[in-house]
């Protein structure tokens, strides 16, 4: 039996940056840097820890390669690159000999100090604030060995020696390559102290020149992905689930898909069954000649409708428990001039990532585990692995694959595909690698998504039609609840990530109430790309402009009367504004709308122009946005992540819905989960404001403000508030 409880996940580890000295090691003539956390006593809990395998962030080897091992996966958000430019923008080692790969293994080392540090994981766009300091540091101490060695050598001072494109020159006329020198550098004392670049002097961070690492082998199909992984004599395994959530296997019979040529066996594993055979052809055909009787006494057997009802009922009685209650909004309606009030509703969402789950499980000759995968929080995988296959989890090495999209999917607390790929691979007795690989169906249809909401929300204006009083009620699943994150994210009741974009809502109203009901479906759910703002910035920004009407306000100046004391809000919605012109009359024909959202400490304002069609609906012309993420350490990813995150919100707000029949997920594949179309993108102007704040992430913040600046476009267009979504319901 699989205990998530006993994994020592969140266990205490040395965190705080006073804790961490810098350190320097020799691998045969290769220089390692990082930092150590060796001078400080193991803490209690700790030795359960696997060791660094890589002992460090930057190995430069003779032939001048330069290895960044990067704290955070890359699933297309580009943290790799990030992670090379502020490690080079210190070293400056010859970047077209730079590699970066994904570390595991140490949260001492690789934990993510965004979030605390105490576990390595990639998540709530915090990948380059996480990141920002300690490679820059790396780089600066690499180089400085470097130096350091070199000078010793020549017999010269080290100012008179400077490094640039992985070479080392001396005014003496003396030259050597970063990885001539690394051998003699990893014998030197590592400097206590290292100065870091002025932003004047930058040269790849925020460089528009600077060749994004992956591109070629992206571009020519070079690069592997857990779906290209091919070992010697693997199998290939799908999974039978069970066909509502909650039901578990009772028996099943699979004599006939045995008899069938290429299939290797059919064995059981903590969640389902698992067909494996020489290859997925092979195992797709067969998966359908199992019989499976299952036990779903437990199972999920509502259906959506049942669902919306019994959350619009609890949304009307008020929400259990409270996050946010400032001055006496109750109250203040009963004196308000005018009272708006709406309720909004959100489907269950699919990631619906490009590459569908996967992992790769093989024990190797020595005894080592490894496991090949997206492995969004390797310290958890790696203790779930370990567990299951009953060794110590410095046997278990991982394989950190880059992945075709992710989205929040490859972070799931119960480790669902480690779980399958490993158990099926033991249920074999070891004897071959085994690649568990889900179909789009099974994606689709194997939970974890963004829960389903309901919000009931409430508005009271003055005389003036100023907001003087404001509530929101919002009904439905906690993401935290029963995971290893429970006791760090709900708090008196309240999953944080149902609230975050409307507890923290910037305008300047005075007495605000919000109060949450955590609904128990037993439907797995999931963050999924920006998480709460997904719903609770629709709802703020999409309100806001039915109250601006109401209160017959021009929507930006409304808003911007409400953040006199929130100037980076206020900078890029006013940003936003001037790009699309909005002071200025439209074409014909077209209508636009804005919303502004900061969600994981990125500011972004979005202007949406639109058009109907002949059908009536709404045609996205063009969007500006306007972006606010402090330092733009690659200016170009930011922009492309703004512009992804558009399509990706997108689509979601106009197509996509999960729906349940009798507790069945209907959707299958795109033809009834719709996403966002290539001739469906609109021109994208993305606007970054310039910034010495230190960077946050980008991956994330470009979703909230799309959907409200849309409806609020729609609502110009046709006098109708789209409070339902998505969009294609026409329900308003």
């Amino acid at each position: 039996m699989l205990n998530l409880a006993s994994t020592k996940i969140l266990r205490e580890a040395p965190v705080s940056r006073r804790h961490f000295v810098i350190g320097a090691s020799a691998v045969g003539a290769s220089l390692v840097v990082g930092y150590s956390a060796a001078a400080e006593p193991a803490p209690a809990g700790a030795s359960g820890a696997a060791p660094n395998p890589f002992a460090g962030y930057i190995r430069i080897d003779p032939d001048n390669k330069v290895t960044i091992y990067s704290a955070h996966m890359d699933m297309g958000q580009g943290i790799y690159q990030g992670v090379a430019t502020l490690a080079q923008e210190e070293l400056d080692g010859d970047w077209s000999k730079t590699e970066v790969v994904g570390a595991f293994g140490d949260p001492a080392l690789y934990g993510n100090l965004a979030m605390g540090g105490k576990f390595q994981l990639t998540g709530g766009s915090t990948g380059t604030a996480s990141s920002w300091r300690r490679y820059r540091v790396a780089g600066a101490t690499a180089k400085a060995m470097l130096i350091a060695a070199a000078a010793r050598k020549w017999g010269v001072p080290a100012e008179e020696i400077v490094g640039a494109d992985g070479v080392l020159r001396a005014k003496s006329g003396a030259t050597a390559t970063y990885g001539e020198m690394a051998a003699l550098a990893a014998q030197e004392p590592a400097p206590a102290k290292v100065a870091l670049n002025e932003p004047k002097d930058w040269r790849y961070i925020g460089s528009e020149n600077l060749p994004r690492l992956d591109s070629a082998p992206k571009s020519t199909g070079r690069q592997m992905f857990t779906i290209d992984v091919r070992l010697p004599g693997q199998l290939t395994a799908v999974m039978i689930h069970p066909p509502v959530f909650g039901a578990k296997v009772k028996s099943f019979d699979a004599a006939k898909a045995k008899a069938m040529k290429g299939v290797v066996d059919v064995v059981e594993t903590p969640r389902g069954v698992a067909v494996v055979a020489n290859g997925m052809w092979e195992a797709n055909k067969a998966r359908d000649a199992v019989s499976v009787v299952w036990d779903d006494s437990a199972g999920e057997k509502r259906g959506t409708s049942e669902m919306f009802t019994a959350y619009r009922a609890l949304a009307d009685k008020g929400g259990e428990n409270v996050a946010v209650d400032r001055g006496d909004a109750v109250a203040t309606f009963g004196k308000a001039a005018k009272i708006v009030e709406a309720r909004y509703e959100f489907p269950y969402l699919a990631h619906a990532a490009l590459e569908p789950l996967n992992a790769v499980a093989w024990m190797n000759p020595e005894g080592v585990l490894e496991v090949w995968g997206g492995h969004q929080m390797p310290d958890l995988y790696q203790a779930v692995a370990a567990q299951i296959a009953g060794l110590p989890p410095e046997k278990v090495k991982l394989h950190v694959m880059k992945t075709g999209g992710g989205f929040g999917r490859r972070a799931c607390p119960d480790a669902d595909i480690i779980v399958e790929a490993v158990s099926t691979a033991k249920a074999l007795g070891w004897k071959a690698p085994v690649k568990v690989q889900w179909t789009r169906e099974d994606d689709m249809r194997g939970g974890r998504y963004r829960p389903a909401y309901v919000h009931k929300i409430k508005a009271g204006l003055d005389a003036d039609g100023r907001i003087v009083a404001l509530r929101d009620t919002i009904v439905g699943q906690s993401i935290a609840k029963g995971s290893p994150f429970e006791a760090m994210m709900v708090k008196n009741g309240v999953d944080g990530t149902s609230v975050e974009g409307m507890a923290n809502q910037p305008y300047a109203i005075p007495n605000f109430r919000l109060d949450t009901t955590t609904t128990d479906m037993n439907v797995p759910v999931l963050w999924w790309r920006s998480v709460g703002s997904t719903h609770t910035a629709y709802v703020l920004e999409a309100f806001l402009d039915e109250v601006a009407h109401a209160a017959g306000k021009d929507p930006v100046a409304y808003r911007m009367e409400m953040l006199a004391d929130k100037p980076r809000h206020a900078g890029v919605l006013k940003l936003a504004a001037e790009k699309a012109g909005w002071s200025e009359p439209l074409a014909a024909g077209r209508f636009r709308g804005v919303s502004v959202a900061e969600s994981f400490g990125t500011y972004v304002a979005q202007v949406v122009e639109i058009s109907l069609d002949k059908s009536g609906a709404p045609k996205v012309e063009r969007v500006v946005c306007a972006v606010d993420c402090g330092v733009a350490v690659n200016p170009d990813m930011v922009r492309a992540q703004m512009e992804g995150g558009i399509g990706y919100g997108l689509g979601a707000i106009m197509k996509s819905r999960i729906t349940l029949d009798g507790g069945k997920v209907v959707e299958g594949n795109f033809d009834g989960y719709e996403v966002l179309r290539l001739n469906e993108m609109p021109k994208v102007e993305v606007h970054i404001v310039k910034s010495a704040e230190d960077p946050k992430g980008v991956g994330e913040p470009g979703v909230p403000p799309i959907g409200p600046a849309l409806a609020n476009a729609y609502f110009q267009a046709t006098g109708k508030r789209m409070r339902i979504l998505p969009f294609d319901r026409g329900e308003t």
